[in-house]
C-alpha cells in the first residue's frame, strides 16, 4: 500500500510512505511519517481522511477506515510542541500550594512587618487546611491514580493552565490571609456547615476519580459505559456522567461560604463553566459511542444540566 500525505490546510504534498498494508494502525503510519521527518513525533501528528474530518486515533487500522487499495490520501496536521500530562498537572497543582502556603506561613512578606504578630481567625486555618488539602489530593491522584487517555497536551496549556491556578491561588490566598479579613457572617454555623459539604465534594471527587481508574485497565484507552461501584459516593453516576466535576464544584461552593471569600466564588465560578463545557463534551460523545447509554443523565447538573 502507498499512502501520499499531503497538508491538511494547503493540500502540498509531504510525503509518501510505502511500508505499511490495510492491517497497520494509524500509530504505525506516524511512526512511518517520523522516519521521514524526525521533527514531527508521533504525539505531535494528526491524520485525517478528510481534511475537516475528525483526528484518526492511533490504535485504529487502515482497513477500518476504508482504507484499501494500492494507493490512498491521509491529510497531516502538525499538532505542535507537546509536552506529558503528568507533567502538566504536577506543575498547575504545586504552584497553588506553595503560593498559598507563601501567604499563610509568611504574612509579613506579603502584607508588612505588622501582620506577623495579628492574631488567625479560626477559619483562616481552616481554609489554609483545606486548600492545602485539596492539592495534595491532587497532585497525589496525578501520580497513583489517572490513567490519561491521550500521553501529551499542547506545550502552552502549560503556560495557560499554570496562570489560571497560580493566579487564583494567589487572589484567593491575599483576601483569606489578610489581617482585615472577617469571619463570615453567621459564623461557626457557616463554616462548620461549608466545611462538611467541602469535606463531601472532596471524598465523592476521589472515589469518582478511583472508580474511573478501574474502570481503564493499565495501558489501555479502553472505553466503557462509567457506572457506580461499592462506593455509595459514586452512586452520583446514575444522574451525571461526570460527577468528578459535579463534586469539585460541591467542594468549592462550600469553601467560599466557609470563607465568605469573594475570589473564591469567582474561582468557582469560572470553574463551573469549564467543567460545564468539558461535561457536555463528554456526556456527547458517550452518547454517541454506547447506543445503550442511560437517556436519564445530565452531564454536570443532576436533572438540569
Amino acid at each position: 500500500m502507498e499512502i501520499t500525505v499531503l497538508h491538511a490546510k494547503s493540500n502540498k504534498s509531504l510525503a509518501t510512505i510505502t511500508n505499511v498494508t490495510s492491517n497497520s494502525t494509524v500509530l504505525d503510519v506516524k511512526k512511518e511519517y517520523q522516519k521521514k521527518n524526525p521533527k514531527y513525533y508521533a504525539t505531535r501528528q494528526a491524520f485525517k481522511v478528510d481534511p475537516k474530518g475528525k483526528m484518526l486515533k492511533d490504535d485504529e487500522t487502515l482497513g477500518s477506515l476504508g482504507l484499501k487499495g494500492k494507493n490512498v490520501t491521509l491529510y497531516f496536521k502538525d499538532l505542535g510542541s507537546q509536552i506529558g500530562w503528568t507533567t502538566v498537572f504536577l506543575s498547575e497543582y504545586a504552584g497553588p500550594l506553595v503560593i498559598y502556603l507563601i501567604f499563610y506561613t509568611r504574612p509579613a512578606i506579603i502584607y508588612g512587618a505588622g501582620a506577623a504578630s495579628e492574631p488567625r481567625a479560626q477559619v483562616v486555618n481552616i481554609a489554609c487546611a483545606c486548600f492545602s488539602f485539596h492539592y495534595i489530593k491532587r497532585l497525589l491522584e496525578t501520580v497513583f491514580i489517572h490513567r490519561f487517555s491521550n500521553a501529551t497536551m499542547p506545550i502552552m496549556n502549560l503556560f495557560k493552565n499554570c496562570s489560571y491556578y497560580w493566579g487564583f491561588a494567589a487572589l484567593i490566598s491575599y483576601f483569606i490571609n489578610h489581617p482585615l479579613y472577617t469571619v463570615p457572617s453567621f459564623g461557626d454555623r457557616q463554616i462548620f456547615g461549608g466545611l462538611a459539604g467541602f469535606i463531601i465534594g472532596e471524598l465523592g471527587n476521589f472515589s469518582v476519580h478511583v472508580a474511573f481508574r478501574n474502570m481503564r485497565p493499565a495501558g489501555t484507552k479502553a472505553r466503557k459505559i462509567p457506572v457506580p461501584d461499592s462506593n455509595p459516593l459514586t452512586q452520583l453516576f446514575n444522574l451525571v456522567s461526570c460527577p468528578n466535576y459535579t463534586y469539585e464544584v460541591i467542594a468549592w461552593i462550600s469553601f467560599s461560604v466557609m470563607t465568605q471569600c469573594l475570589p473564591a466564588a469567582l474561582f468557582t465560578t469560572c470553574g463551573f463553566y469549564q467543567m460545564a463545557v468539558w461535561a457536555l463534551g463528554k456526556h456527547r460523545n458517550y452518547r454517541k459511542e454506547f447506543k445503550d447509554y442511560p437517556r436519564s443523565r445530565k452531564s454536570i447538573v443532576p436533572f438540569l444540566l
